[in-house]
């Protein structure tokens, strides 16, 4: 694991174990050295209601990330394209910032190639006065070693479950393990995590939301994902089935599958699904979402 204490500067903190020297400023696997990037800090109102609510979620979107799937929303930053590096000290002014402009939480997205950084920066914020929730937005396909240095700072778990398929694992994030890494992950999410908290305000305080992100062709693999979760955890987890893939403007050469948005059927026959199980605790999205507006600016806002 890339550590500053121990001297070993070979990064294996991720699932991909790269063995970058991200510390000599090498890109690893995520696109990113050890330097903190950061491309927007800003309340951000597009997230699940229990999570934006009517003054935003503090925001934070880090540049880079360990998984950089082909079809990647929000793919200026997932290639380590946008952001400007901040020290930990800075990043705890974000923090605070946030939190002084009225978010509910603070939202960390794609955090997970910079967590050894982020940790010291999170507890500061803490002794000078963050009180509210903080939320790791990731990927899911997260390593042992970030799940313990991250869980100690989270509250609230808003994770993707991308693939029950592994051999779409392997095509469009190279990844074939990541059905397994997620599932082992989101275990210990709920595990430590437990049922949701809301406060008063009806706002989640505590909690795990797994996120389907529905591709166009794979209504059939994230029915196994609902499936799984359902089985497993029951009401312990909200559901957050997501119809608003958008195919990028500039093509996906070699992947002519993913170059059209979901149709209304695929995404009802996926809604059904859910609902046939009897689950009751979960978002559905409704139409409006399949533009590269819904993908905010990543214009260093707040940074």
């Amino acid at each position: 694991m890339i550590s500053s204490v121990t001297g070993n500067t070979a990064c294996t903190l991720c699932p991909r174990r790269c063995g970058a020297d991200r510390y000599a400023g090498q890109a690893g696997a995520c696109g990113a050295s050890a330097d903190i990037r950061v491309a927007r800090a800003a309340l951000h109102f597009w997230e699940e209601p229990c999570i934006s609510g009517e003054r935003g979620s503090g925001t934070v979107f880090f540049s880079g990330c360990q998984l950089r799937c082909v079809f990647y929303q929000n793919r200026e930053i997932s290639r380590g394209e946008a952001g400007k590096a901040v020290s930990p000290g800075r990043l705890t002014e974000i923090f605070l910032e946030l939190q002084e402009k009225g978010a509910h939480n603070i939202n960390l997205v794609t955090p997970d190639h910079y967590c050894i950084q982020i940790a010291p920066a999170l507890q500061k914020a803490k002794k000078h006065g963050l009180t509210v929730p903080v939320v790791t937005n990731t990927g899911g396909y997260v390593s042992d070693e970030q799940y313990e240095i991250l869980s100690g700072y989270t509250d609230i778990w808003l994770t993707d479950f991308k693939y029950h398929d592994p051999e779409l694992a392997r095509r469009y994030s190279g990844a074939c393990d990541y059905p397994e890494v997620a599932a082992a992950a989101l275990d210990r999410m709920v595990r430590d995590t437990g049922a949701p908290v809301y406060g008063e305000d009806g706002m989640l305080r505590r909690g795990v939301i797994v996120r389907i992100l529905l591709l166009p062709g794979q209504t059939e693999d994230a029915k196994r994902i609902v499936d799984h979760v359902w089985e497993r955890y029951g009401d312990k987890v909200i559901l957050s089935l997501m119809n608003q893939y958008t195919p990028p403007s500039e093509g996906l050469p070699g992947y002519p599958e993913l170059m059209r948005t979901v149709t209304e059927d695929e995404y009802d026959e996926l809604v059904d699904h859910a609902l046939d199980l009897g689950i009751e605790n979960a978002f559905i999205q409704e139409g409006g979402t399949q533009e590269e507006s819904f993908i905010p600016p990543f214009d260093l806002e707040g940074v």
